[in-house]
């Protein structure tokens, strides 16, 4: 396992930047979510353990889905126990109302409800439309408020649908509206199959700023399909936003949608984000020795370039670290 070097890469900050970004860590769930083999429980919580060891604050711990639907994520009563004890966010996936009343019996105190931007993929993940979606999602919220709980709204197919092509700018902004006026405290746009470009995320940011919503509510969750997430993050950041959702080792993708590849690996984001200068509070010698370690346990290298780079042979070779 090679170390960062201490002056690579370069610091050069670039004007219209935040001084600091919040990465909220996606791996553990939306990384692993679509795993065919069963990673146990203990993995998990321990995979868990090494992120919060890392300097990342907010983790995504679990989704409280029915175990039909997503199988990898059944043992949740099992997992989240296992690390309430750290000392970051751990938020959880509440599909409904169900999935509410067992992350708050676990003492969860931060959710997340998964609305689409298009009528097709509501249909194919919620088995409802989107405004059907919606009213299912209302008194989630609201009891989740109601009891003092953070609420994130997730929407999917910000950017392109893999069913409809391209999603419209107002389509979006309508959804988060949406989200925010029943009560949600953050939204994260995904582009869920990776189809997003520059000029495509600056108009949806620019739209959404002059429809009223605050970019201090909006974190971005880009997926590398076509390689084009930290292009998409460098815009995003010169929009104003301040959050980044991120998987370690670059884990994921999205079981109902079937051109969605992995998510914007964590290390790569680290990387870019040291030489613009901008903090994260993340060791990427430890992220990356994380990912090497999960990595072991999938039984393939990750798909990071800089978990590669800088661990050189023991990526691929899946010794663990």
């Amino acid at each position: 396992m090679n170390t960062p070097d201490p002056g690579l890469p370069m610091t050069v900050p670039a004007d219209g930047l935040p001084a600091r970004v919040r990465i909220h860590e996606v791996g553990a769930r939306d990384g692993l979510q679509n795993e065919k083999a069963i990673v146990p429980a203990a993995v998990k919580a321990e995979f868990v353990r090494r992120l919060a060891g890392t300097g990342l604050t907010t983790i995504e711990a679990t989704s409280f889905v029915h175990p039909k639907w997503v199988p990898q994520l059944a043992d949740a009563e099992e997992l989240f126990p296992a690390v309430a004890d750290l000392p970051v966010d751990l938020p959880v996936l509440v599909p409904n109302e169900r999935g509410l009343d067992r992350a708050l019996a676990l003492g969860a105190r931060r959710v997340a409800v998964f609305a689409s931007a298009t009528e097709s993929f509501a249909k194919a993940n919620l088995n409802r439309t989107v405004d059907e979606a919606l009213a299912m999602f209302a008194p989630v919220v609201a009891r989740a408020k109601a009891a003092d709980v953070h609420v994130r709204g997730y929407l999917s197919m910000c950017f392109g649908d893999p069913w409809e092509g391209a999603v419209r700018v107002p389509q979006v902004v309508r959804v988060c509206r949406a989200l925010l006026d029943m009560g949600c405290d953050d939204l994260s746009l995904g582009d869920t199959i990776g189809v997003a470009t520059p000029g495509h995320v600056g108009a949806l940011l620019t739209a959404l700023t002059e429809a009223g919503v605050p970019v201090d509510t909006l974190g971005v969750h880009f997926h590398d399909t076509y390689g084009q997430a930290l292009s998409n993050t460098l815009t995003a950041l010169r929009h104003g936003v301040t959050t980044v959702d991120a998987s370690a080792g670059g884990l994921g993708g999205c079981p109902y949608a079937k051109s969605a590849t992995g998510n914007l690996a964590t290390e790569d984001l680290v990387w870019m984000l040291r030489g613009l200068g901008i903090d994260t509070g993340v060791d990427l010698g430890r992220l990356v020795a994380t990912s090497v370690w999960m990595a072991a346990h999938l039984g393939r290298p990750s798909p990071s370039r800089t978990v590669r780079a800088l661990a050189g042979s023991g990526a691929d070779s899946h010794q663990e670290h």
